[in-house]
């Protein structure tokens, strides 16, 4: 079998037509239990995530940092921890990524907390909405993120965005989208979950979402699991949206996180989902979130989540005919 032509072994550059990408930080912790995640937009950028896209073909535009209030460091009121910096920091959000789609941009979003994919997703369904596009999200991730306030032990609003996302939270958060839910739950796609709180199982399973746990992945495989999925959003004609928290993975691999979570997927079963998802061409939007310096050992998360991100975007181990 020949080989196409490419310019180096290992690497599909991008499509003379592909999007431009458009990298958008957001330097927040406030809706995480642990500080650090603030720090995850520099340390991407340190680890070289735009050169790394660029040298891959792409156009690449460093829209800078959306801003937002600081860390109050407050306990929980009514249920919800930093509520109101939570909903600046995810309107900030909403519209840059707003604004990236709008000028023709592929928006990655680097985090910072989890919570702030309810302002990325918000942007995407109203812009799915606007072009007639059904959305599906895939959640890579060790938690469900399907708390409420009745549900949730803590209060920390990174534990909530696919309940809001969903239909169900404070009446603020939901404001941010343009319906309610902003997404339907059997568009939200979850791979790798293996930590979820007892009364928030509930909820799982009240909302309908499709969840390939890590003993489906153990069962089946990840290549099984990653193949449903994107035949899923494909059958659709969907626009996938991905939202990729770090500690998705085994923190044996990616220590640099908030919340880490044994048993996670290794490094390969990982580069296989992204290699998979980029394969499926129907990528078209990212969030990169809880990258935690302060708990990293010399920037290693960053830098594996940069790895990713080019496997994501087409590097491969071999060129390959699809």
């Amino acid at each position: 079998m020949s080989v196409t032509s490419i310019d180096r072994i290992g690497y599909r550059p991008a499509a003379p037509g592909a999007r431009p990408l458009g990298l958008i930080g957001a330097p927040s912790d406030v809706a995480a239990g642990t500080r650090g995640a603030n720090l995850g937009p520099e340390a991407l950028r340190v680890a070289g995530i735009e050169a790394a896209l660029a040298s891959m073909g792409y156009r690449v535009r460093d829209r800078g940092d959306v801003t937002g209030p600081r860390n109050p460091q407050r306990p929980p009121a009514d249920g919800y921890r930093h509520l109101a910096e939570t909903l600046a920091w995810c309107g900030a959000v909403r519209d840059e990524v707003g604004r990236a789609l709008a000028e023709g941009e592929t928006p990655i979003l680097l985090g910072g907390d989890h919570s702030l994919s309810i302002g990325s997703v918000a942007a995407v369904a109203r812009h799915c909405e606007r072009v007639g596009r059904p959305l599906c999200v895939l959640w890579l991730d060790a938690h469900a993120d399907c708390n409420t306030p009745e549900t949730s032990p803590s209060g920390n609003l990174h534990g909530m965005p696919v309940a809001v996302l969903c239909g169900d939270g404070h009446p603020d958060l939901l404001a941010l989208g343009h319906a309610t839910p902003m997404i339907e739950p059997r568009r939200m796609l979850q791979v790798g979950i293996r930590s979820v709180d007892a009364l928030e199982k509930v909820k799982v399973a009240e909302q309908g979402l499709v969840v390939h746990d890590m003993r489906r992945i153990d069962e089946i495989g990840m290549r099984a699991v990653m193949a449903e999925a994107l035949d899923t959003v494909a059958r659709m004609g969907a626009h996938l949206h991905v939202s990729f928290d770090l500690d998705f993975l085994d923190p044996a691999v990616a220590p640099g996180v908030g919340t880490p979570v044994p048993g996670g997927p290794t490094y390969r079963e990982a580069q296989l989902c992204m290699e998979m998802i980029h394969d499926s061409g129907i990528l078209g939007s990212l969030d990169v979130v809880e990258v935690n310096p302060a708990l990293d050992v010399h920037n290693r998360t960053a830098e594996l989540a940069v790895e990713l991100v080019e496997s994501l975007f087409g590097e491969q181990i071999l060129a390959r005919v699809v």
